[in-house]
Protein backbone atom coordinates (compact mmCIF):
# COMPACT_ATOMS: atom_id res chain seq x y z
CA UNK A 1 0.00 0.00 0.00
CA UNK A 2 1.37 3.42 -0.93
CA UNK A 3 0.52 6.99 0.05
CA UNK A 4 -0.44 9.21 -2.86
CA UNK A 5 -0.56 12.98 -2.28
CA UNK A 6 -2.61 14.65 -4.97
CA UNK A 7 -4.00 18.02 -5.91
CA UNK A 8 -7.65 18.77 -6.39
CA UNK A 9 -7.63 18.16 -10.13
CA UNK A 10 -6.09 14.70 -9.69
CA UNK A 11 -8.64 13.82 -7.03
CA UNK A 12 -11.60 14.48 -9.32
CA UNK A 13 -10.87 11.21 -11.10
CA UNK A 14 -11.06 9.36 -7.76
CA UNK A 15 -14.21 10.87 -6.25
CA UNK A 16 -16.21 7.64 -6.41
CA UNK A 17 -13.39 5.60 -4.84
CA UNK A 18 -12.98 8.19 -2.05
CA UNK A 19 -16.76 8.21 -1.53
CA UNK A 20 -16.70 4.43 -1.17
CA UNK A 21 -13.91 4.59 1.44
CA UNK A 22 -15.83 7.32 3.29
CA UNK A 23 -18.93 5.13 3.39
CA UNK A 24 -16.97 2.13 4.68
CA UNK A 25 -15.21 4.21 7.34
CA UNK A 26 -18.25 6.09 8.67
CA UNK A 27 -21.06 3.52 8.38
CA UNK A 28 -20.55 2.11 11.88
CA UNK A 29 -21.27 3.83 15.22
CA UNK A 30 -20.78 6.46 16.43
CA UNK A 31 -21.20 8.02 12.97
CA UNK A 32 -23.89 5.74 11.48
CA UNK A 33 -23.64 7.49 8.11
CA UNK A 34 -25.19 6.03 4.99
CA UNK A 35 -25.61 6.70 1.30
CA UNK A 36 -27.07 10.23 1.68
CA UNK A 37 -24.13 11.37 3.83
CA UNK A 38 -21.63 9.74 1.45
CA UNK A 39 -23.30 11.52 -1.47
CA UNK A 40 -23.12 14.84 0.40
CA UNK A 41 -19.42 14.21 1.18
CA UNK A 42 -18.69 13.51 -2.50
CA UNK A 43 -20.48 16.73 -3.51
CA UNK A 44 -18.46 18.71 -0.92
CA UNK A 45 -15.28 17.09 -2.18
CA UNK A 46 -15.97 18.18 -5.76
CA UNK A 47 -16.43 21.75 -4.49
CA UNK A 48 -13.49 21.67 -2.07
CA UNK A 49 -10.93 20.52 -4.65
CA UNK A 50 -11.16 23.99 -6.19
CA UNK A 51 -10.03 25.72 -3.00
CA UNK A 52 -6.51 27.20 -3.10
CA UNK A 53 -4.02 24.87 -1.43
CA UNK A 54 -6.34 21.87 -1.39
CA UNK A 55 -4.33 18.69 -0.95
CA UNK A 56 -5.35 15.12 -0.31
CA UNK A 57 -3.38 12.09 0.82
CA UNK A 58 -4.78 8.72 -0.15
CA UNK A 59 -3.70 5.23 0.73
CA UNK A 60 -3.77 3.38 -2.57
CA UNK A 61 -3.56 -0.32 -3.24
CA UNK A 62 -3.81 -0.87 -6.97
CA UNK A 63 -6.65 1.47 -7.93
CA UNK A 64 -8.55 1.14 -4.63
CA UNK A 65 -8.59 4.13 -2.30
CA UNK A 66 -8.41 3.15 1.16
CA UNK A 67 -17.09 17.54 9.29
CA UNK A 68 -18.57 21.37 11.54
CA UNK A 69 -16.84 24.70 11.72
CA UNK A 70 -19.74 26.50 13.42
CA UNK A 71 -19.70 24.09 16.36
CA UNK A 72 -15.93 24.38 16.65
CA UNK A 73 -16.16 28.17 16.64
CA UNK A 74 -18.85 28.14 19.31
CA UNK A 75 -16.71 25.90 21.52
CA UNK A 76 -13.48 27.87 21.03
CA UNK A 77 -14.94 31.38 21.09
CA UNK A 78 -14.25 34.11 18.54
CA UNK A 79 -10.70 34.99 19.66
CA UNK A 80 -9.32 31.44 19.58
CA UNK A 81 -11.27 30.58 16.43
CA UNK A 82 -9.65 33.46 14.58
CA UNK A 83 -6.16 32.92 16.01
CA UNK A 84 -6.05 29.12 15.87
CA UNK A 85 -8.22 28.03 12.94
CA UNK A 86 -8.25 30.79 10.33
CA UNK A 87 -5.47 30.25 7.83
CA UNK A 88 -4.46 26.90 9.31
CA UNK A 89 -4.62 23.59 7.46
CA UNK A 90 -7.89 21.83 8.28
CA UNK A 91 -7.94 18.06 8.01
CA UNK A 92 -11.45 17.61 6.67
CA UNK A 93 -11.74 13.83 6.84
CA UNK A 94 -9.49 10.96 7.81
CA UNK A 95 -11.25 7.82 6.75
CA UNK A 96 -9.84 4.31 6.87
CA UNK A 97 -11.59 1.14 5.89
CA UNK A 98 -11.96 -1.10 8.95
CA UNK A 99 -9.41 -3.53 7.52
CA UNK A 100 -6.75 -0.76 7.47
CA UNK A 101 -7.34 0.49 11.02
CA UNK A 102 -4.58 -0.26 13.50
CA UNK A 103 -1.93 -0.66 10.80
CA UNK A 104 -0.22 2.73 11.11
CA UNK A 105 -1.77 3.88 7.86
CA UNK A 106 -3.79 6.68 9.51
CA UNK A 107 -0.62 8.13 11.06
CA UNK A 108 1.14 7.98 7.68
CA UNK A 109 -1.76 9.75 5.96
CA UNK A 110 -1.84 12.52 8.58
CA UNK A 111 1.92 12.94 8.30
CA UNK A 112 1.77 13.14 4.49
CA UNK A 113 -0.87 15.88 4.58
CA UNK A 114 0.59 17.94 7.45
CA UNK A 115 4.29 17.65 6.66
CA UNK A 116 4.45 20.87 4.69
CA UNK A 117 1.85 22.95 6.49
CA UNK A 118 3.17 26.39 7.44
CA UNK A 119 4.39 26.63 11.04
CA UNK A 120 2.81 23.26 11.82
CA UNK A 121 -0.64 24.88 11.94
CA UNK A 122 -3.06 21.98 11.34
CA UNK A 123 -6.35 21.13 13.00
CA UNK A 124 -9.20 18.66 12.73
CA UNK A 125 -12.58 17.74 14.17
CA UNK A 126 -13.76 14.41 15.49
CA UNK A 127 -16.79 13.15 17.38
CA UNK A 128 -16.42 12.88 21.14
CA UNK A 129 -18.28 9.54 21.28
CA UNK A 130 -15.52 7.98 19.17
CA UNK A 131 -13.13 6.98 21.95
CA UNK A 132 -10.93 5.18 19.40
CA UNK A 133 -10.47 8.31 17.27
CA UNK A 134 -9.87 10.49 20.34
CA UNK A 135 -7.24 8.06 21.60
CA UNK A 136 -5.63 7.82 18.15
CA UNK A 137 -5.14 11.59 17.82
CA UNK A 138 -3.81 11.92 21.37
CA UNK A 139 -1.40 9.03 20.75
CA UNK A 140 -0.02 10.91 17.73
CA UNK A 141 0.55 14.03 19.84
CA UNK A 142 -2.48 16.04 18.76
CA UNK A 143 -3.87 18.37 21.45
CA UNK A 144 -7.55 18.48 22.31
CA UNK A 145 -8.57 22.15 22.12
CA UNK A 146 -12.29 21.92 22.98
CA UNK A 147 -14.28 19.99 25.54
CA UNK A 148 -17.91 19.31 24.66
CA UNK A 149 -20.63 19.03 27.24
CA UNK A 150 -20.56 16.34 29.89
CA UNK A 151 -23.20 14.24 28.12
CA UNK A 152 -20.38 12.87 25.95
CA UNK A 153 -21.82 14.16 22.70
CA UNK A 154 -20.51 16.68 20.21
CA UNK A 155 -17.48 17.61 18.17
CA UNK A 156 -13.95 17.99 19.47
CA UNK A 157 -11.25 20.20 17.92
CA UNK A 158 -7.68 18.89 17.92
CA UNK A 159 -4.65 20.97 16.94
CA UNK A 160 -1.57 19.31 15.49
CA UNK A 161 1.50 18.20 17.42
CA UNK A 162 3.65 21.01 15.95
CA UNK A 163 0.97 23.69 16.32
CA UNK A 164 2.49 26.81 17.94
CA UNK A 165 -0.52 27.40 20.25
CA UNK A 166 -0.83 23.74 21.33
CA UNK A 167 0.38 24.44 24.86
CA UNK A 168 -2.36 27.04 25.34
CA UNK A 169 -5.04 24.37 25.11
CA UNK A 170 -6.61 23.19 28.35
CA UNK A 171 -6.26 19.41 28.43
CA UNK A 172 -8.97 17.17 29.89
CA UNK A 173 -8.59 16.05 33.49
Amino acid sequence: MSIRVCSGAELLDLVEAVRSAYLDAFAAPPWDEGEPEADAFAARLVTNVGRPGFTAALAVEGQRVDRSYAQAAAALGPEHTHAWLCGALKIDELALRPSAQGTGLGARLLDAVTQGCPEGRAWLLTLQPSARAMSFYRHLGWYQATHPCADGDGLVVFVGPRYPARHLTVQPL
